[in-house]
């Protein structure tokens, strides 16, 4: 039987932490890397595992290598502290934990549904949003920049069926919020990978951006729900250019 430790890191979660710990209740051990929350995050946590610990921000990247390297055993399941295991996924994870992963399979990608203004998203960009969250630690490592990071697999990954639930925005004003933070931080990450400030960017890409994930993607069978993610997702393309126009006229002037 292959042992698996579930990794965790949060901040400032006291409304979504118990809800991903419970979902883990299949993992030979959770491991919870808290960023010194200023909430009841470390408290909680403390409810579900022992191996609870507090250490500071460094970024998505560096705080999902800290927490995979405190981890007991080789194969690892990383959540966020937003997102949840749902059963389906919860019982494929058994049956690979106790048959073994198949030869040389290195990694699992599963699908990520969003829970978005009272409905569960299944169109558009955000659905199906895959990501490699169950891994063998020896046969890989955390990669990207800070709002992009993602697991590099050395090896085969395959696809899992179940869900990995996210509930990311509590409401608009949340997402808008976010959408403001999250821009400023991939604008800097564009700069610093040399990306050009060009005019088209600014104003064809998010239509572009818009029409894929809205007429494309289908994001229309989401009704009015998928109006509002396409048309807020045009607005952050938009966003993160312009501010990245912003960084680089400053830098010449």
């Amino acid at each position: 039987m292959e042992k698996i430790s579930a990794v965790v890191i949060a901040f400032n979660e006291e409304k979504n932490i118990e809800r991903c710990l419970r979902s883990l209740d299949w993992a030979d051990e959770i491991v919870v890397v808290d960023s010194f929350s200023t909430d009841r995050t470390l408290t909680l946590s403390k409810k579900y595992t022992a191996r609870v610990m507090q250490h500071n921000w460094e970024g998505f990247v560096k705080q999902k290598i800290f927490a995979t390297n405190q981890a007991s055993y080789d194969w690892i399941f990383s959540i966020d502290a937003d997102e949840e295991v749902s059963d389906q996924l919860k019982y494929e994870i058994i049956r690979i934990r106790q048959a073994g992963p198949v030869a040389q399979v290195q990694a699992y990608q599963m699908p990520r549904k969003m829970f978005y203004l009272g409905k569960w998203i299944t169109h558009g960009s955000w659905y199906p949003d895959y990501k490699v969250r169950l891994f063998n630690r020896q046969q890989g490592h955390w990669a990207g920049l800070d709002i992009h990071e993602y697991w590099q697999v050395k090896g085969r990954c395959e696809k899992l069926k179940g869900d990995l639930l996210h509930y990311s925005y509590e409401n608009i004003s949340d997402h808008i919020n976010k959408i403001n933070i999250l821009t400023s931080q991939a604008a800097a990450e564009m700069l610093q990978k040399g990306e050009k400030d060009l005019y088209w960017n600014i104003l064809i890409n998010p239509f572009i951006k818009f029409c894929k994930s809205y007429l494309l993607q289908a994001g229309f069978r989401d009704g009015f729900v998928g109006l509002i993610i396409a048309l807020l997702g045009s607005y952050y393309v938009f966003l993160k250019y312009l501010k990245l126009w912003e960084l680089r006229h400053s830098a010449r002037k």
